[in-house]
């Protein structure tokens, strides 16, 4: 099955703000969080397949990665 391709603009009507971005070689495995002030420098019409060949890893040095909306964790509890 193939992920859809949303755009900044829909990420964040679905309520996430920030990307979490993941280094494409799976035995490296670094990991960063973009936050949102850094998400508003791309126009909202920019797909977030797009963004994933323009990353590099800053630990094994590899270009490319898995970009995916950072959404805010569930709340558990009664309050």
């Amino acid at each position: 099955m193939v992920e859809p391709k949303i755009t900044l603009g829909e990420m964040c009507q679905s309520g996430a703000r920030g990307l979490l971005v993941f280094c494409s070689d799976h035995r490296c495995s670094h990991s960063v969080e973009l936050p949102p002030g850094k998400v508003d420098q791309w126009p909202d019409r920019v797909r977030l397949s797009d963004l994933e060949p323009h990353f590099t890893c800053i630990t094994c040095g590899r270009r490319g990665a898995d970009v995916r909306p950072h959404l805010s964790q569930a709340r558990m509890g009664t309050r």
